[in-house]
C-alpha cells in the first residue's frame, strides 16, 4: 500500500455496479482493468500510481458500492477505504441511464464531506433514447463538478482530469427531521473528537448497520463501542416511527425532485434494441432458443474455426522448428528433452502457444461479446426457476454463471450471498462440473472432433449430475436465512469491437503469464519422472483403475498428472491424443467428463478456502474427486455395455 503524504494525492473511483468504474480507471491510469457489462467484474481494490495535471496521484479502482449502508461483504472493502484512508478526491461513476439509482450513493458520499467529481457515463446511450441530462444544473444542485463521458471510447477523459483539480465538497439540502437530527448530534457527542466522519457514522448507527461494529472497535475500542451501541439503541427506542423509513423517505423525495429538474425526455420514445433484446433473452419461452443458439454458435466456432486455426499454426510454425531440431540435435537425451513426447517445446511451449492459445483466443472473443452485451445477468433471470430446485435462489445464479468465465472469480463473488447454506452450495457447484472459459473452449475442441452428439451426451450428463448434486445438498444442509431474489439488470448493449479485442488480448496475455511457466514446468516434471522410471511405476500401479474401471489407454495417466498442474495443460495433451487417434469416441466423452469434474485449479482451491475455510474446502475437494472417478467409471460401463457405443 502506498503511504499517503503531502505529495501524493489519493483518488478513489467508486460507483454502483456497471457504471464504468474500471473503464474510467483505465482511462485515467492507462493501465488496463478488466471491465464488463455485468456485476462483480471488479472484486478487489486495484491501485496505480500516475501523474495528472503535473501532480502525483494514487488512483484506486474499487468494487461496486450501492450505498454506505452496507448490505454485503464486498461493499465493506470500499467503505473501509473511504472511512479509513480518507481519499483526497472521490470520483463517483454514474450510468446516465440509471442516474436515479446512483443518487442514493451520491447523498452518502456528499455527507462524508470529501471533495468529489461525478463522471456521468454513457451519455451517448441516453441521447439515442431521447433522454437529455442537464449536467450543468446537476452540478449546481450537488455543488460538485459533473463531467459527461463516453468512457468506452475515451470521450471526456481530459475534462475529467481537469475536473479533479476543481473537486469540491458537495452540498445536501436534505433534512431528516428534528428528532433524527438531534439523535445524530447526541451520538456524535459520545464519539472521540479526533474520529473522522462522526456525523455520517452516527447516521449509519441509527440505521442499524450491522457491518459497522468492527470499524468502531478499531477506532474507539471495545468499551466505547459498547457504550455507543447502547446509546444508539436508546435513541432508536425514543423514535416513535421507523427511522430507516423516515431517512429513505426524505432522500427519495430529494432524488425525485432532482431527477425531475435535470432529466428531460422526448414524448415519443423509440422501442430500442436494449429493452427488446433483454426481454427476449430472459423470456421463459423465447429465452431457451436464444441460449441454445448461443451454445451452438460457440460449438461451431470452436470446432470449425479455432481447431483449424490451431492445426494451421502447428503446420506453419511448429513442424519446421521440429524438423530443424531433429536434424541438428544429434544427442538422444537433448532431442527427447526438447521435442520428445515430454519435451519442453513439445508438451510445454508449443502445447500452450500453438494448441491452446488459438482455441482460447477465438472462444474469448465470443465470450467477451456475451459479457459486454449484458446477456449474462438476463440469463440468470431465465434460469432462476431451475435454481430454486437445487437450493440456490437467483442471487447465487450470477456467481455460478460467472464460473463459465473464471471459477476463481465466481467463487470469490459468493461473498455477496447472505445465506450460509446457499453460499456453500454455490461454492461446491462452481467447483464441480462447471468448466471455466478456457476449459470450456478446449473441451469443445476435443469433443468437436467426435461430432455434436458427443458434446450433447457429455454436457447432458454433467448437467443432470450437477442438478442432482445440488438437490442432494439442498436436502441434507440445514436451512438458515431466506433471502429474496433481487437482480438489477444492466442495459443490453451492442459491444464495441475495439473493447472486445482489447479485453481478449489482456485475457490471453494473462493466460500466458500464468500458464506458460506451468506448462513448461509440467513438461519438465513429466520428462523427469519418465526418465527416472517413476512414471512407469505410477502407470503400473494405476493400470487396474485406468484401463479397467475407466476404460482409458494407459497414456491417460499423463493427462491426470498434468491435471494436477493445470487443466488447460491436460486438455492440450488430450487434444494431441485425439489427433493421434489414441482415444476413441467413448474414451473422449469419459475423459472430458472426468477432467471437468476433477480437482479445480490451485487458484480456485485458494478461493474456496478463503470463502469456506480449510476444513470445508478440503471436504469439498475430496468429495468432488471421489464423485468424479466414480461417475466416470459408471459412465464408461454404461456407454460400452448398455448403450453399446
Amino acid at each position: 500500500m502506498t503511504t499517503k503524504n503531502s505529495f501524493i494525492k489519493k483518488i478513489a473511483v467508486v460507483g454502483r455496479p456497471n457504471t464504468g468504474k474500471s473503464l474510467v480507471f483505465s482511462c485515467l491510469t492507462r493501465k488496463y482493468s478488466m471491465s464488463g457489462n455485468l456485476p462483480f467484474t471488479t472484486l478487489a481494490l486495484k491501485r496505480v500510481m500516475c501523474r495528472m495535471n503535473d501532480e502525483a496521484y494514487e488512483i484506486v479502482d474499487t468494487p461496486a458500492l450501492n450505498s454506505l449502508y452496507i448490505q454485503s461483504e464486498e461493499e465493506i472493502i470500499v467503505r473501509d477505504l473511504l472511512l479509513s484512508e480518507k481519499p483526497d478526491v472521490i470520483i463517483q461513476c454514474v450510468d446516465a441511464n440509471r442516474i436515479k439509482q446512483s443518487l442514493v450513493l451520491t447523498i452518502d458520499l456528499i455527507e462524508l464531506g470529501i471533495p468529489m467529481v461525478m463522471s456521468l457515463n454513457a451519455v451517448d446511450e441516453t441521447a439515442r433514447k431521447g433522454v437529455w441530462i442537464d449536467s450543468e444544473r446537476l452540478s449546481h444542485i450537488l455543488g460538485i463538478p459533473v463531467v459527461e463521458m463516453v468512457a468506452i471510447n475515451g470521450h471526456g477523459v481530459n475534462e475529467l482530469k481537469n475536473a479533479v483539480v476543481r473537486a469540491r465538497k458537495g452540498r445536501s439540502t436534505i433534512r431528516y427531521g428534528d428528532v433524527i437530527e438531534n439523535s445524530i448530534s447526541s451520538i456524535v457527542d459520545k464519539m472521540p473528537r479526533e474520529m473522522l466522519f462522526r456525523k455520517k457514522i452516527a447516521m449509519l448507527l441509527l440505521q442499524h448497520d450491522s457491518f459497522l461494529t468492527p470499524y468502531l472497535i478499531t477506532n474507539c475500542g471495545q468499551k466505547n463501542t459498547d457504550h455507543l451501541i447502547q446509546h444508539t439503541q436508546l435513541q432508536r427506542q425514543n423514535y416513535a416511527g421507523n427511522i430507516n423509513l423516515q431517512i429513505n423517505s426524505r432522500r427519495d423525495k430529494w432524488i425525485d425532485e432532482t431527477v425531475d429538474e435535470v432529466v428531460k425526455k422526448q414524448r415519443i420514445l423509440l422501442g430500442g434494441f436494449s429493452r427488446k433484446a433483454s426481454r427476449i433473452s430472459r423470456h421463459p419461452v423465447f429465452g431457451v432458443p436464444v441460449l441454445l443458439g448461443i451454445l451452438y454458435a460457440l460449438f461451431f466456432t470452436v470446432v470449425h474455426v479455432a481447431n483449424k486455426l490451431a492445426l494451421l499454426l502447428n503446420d506453419l510454425c511448429w513442424l519446421p522448428v521440429q524438423n530443424i531440431i531433429s536434424k541438428n540435435v544429434t544427442s538422444v537425451f537433448w532431442n527427447d528433452f526438447l521435442i520428445g513426447h515430454y519435451g519442453i517445446l513439445t508438451l510445454g511451449l508449443s502445447n500452450a502457444i500453438l494448441t491452446v492459445l488459438p482455441i482460447l483466443g477465438i472462444f474469448f472473443i465470443l465470450f467477451n461479446v456475451l459479457e459486454d452485451s449484458g446477456y449474462i445477468p438476463n440469463l440468470c433471470v431465465l434460469l432462476r426457476r431451475l435454481s430454486s430446485k437445487i437450493g440456490v435462489t437467483g442471487n447465487a445464479l450470477l456467481p455460478i454463471t460467472l464460473a463459465f468465465g473464471c471459477k476463481t472469480m465466481a467463487t470469490l463473488t459468493t461473498m455477496s450471498l447472505r445465506s450460509r447454506k446457499e453460499k456453500f452450495i454455490a461454492v461446491y457447484l462452481i467447483a464441480f462440473g462447471i468448466p471455466c472459459a478456457a476449459q470450456m473452449a478446449l473441451n469443445m475442441s476435443i469433443l468437436g472432433n467426435m461430432g455434436f452428439t458427443a458434446i450433447a451426451i457429455t454436457f447432458s450428463i454433467l448437467g443432470l449430475l450437477w442438478i442432482t448434486i445440488g438437490m442432494i445438498l439442498n436436502l441434507i444442509l440445514k436451512n438458515d436465512e431466506k433471502v429474496d431474489f433481487i437482480q438489477e439488470l444492466p442495459p443490453m448493449r451492442l459491444p464495441h469491437i475495439k473493447a472486445i479485442l482489447k479485453k481478449t488480448f489482456y485475457k490471453l496475455r494473462l493466460f500466458l503469464e500464468e500458464a506458460l511457466p506451468i506448462f513448461i514446468g509440467a513438461a519438465l516434471l513429466m520428462f523427469t519422472i519418465d526418465r527416472i522410471g517413476l512414471l512407469d511405476m505410477l502407470k503400473n500401479a494405476l493400470r487396474p483403475v485406468i484401463t479397467g474401471y475407466l476404460g482409458f489407454p494407459l497414456q491417460m495417466v499423463d493427462v491426470l498428472v498434468l491435471l494436477m498442474a493445470k487443466h488447460e495443460a491436460a486438455a492440450g495433451l488430450l487434444i494431441k491424443m485425439v489427433a493421434r487417434g489414441e482415444l476413441n469416441y467413448v474414451q473422449c466423452i469419459v475423459a472430458v467428463t472426468l477432467t471437468m469434474m476433477f480437482v479445480p485449479c490451485l487458484a480456485n482451491i485458494m478461493a474456496m478456502i478463503k470463502e469456506q475455510g480449510v476444513k470445508k474446502a478440503l471436504v469439498m475437494i475430496l468429495s468432488i474427486n471421489c464423485t468424479a472417478i466414480a461417475v466416470a467409471g459408471g459412465l464408461n460401463w454404461f456407454l460400452v455395455h448398455v448403450a453399446g457405443l
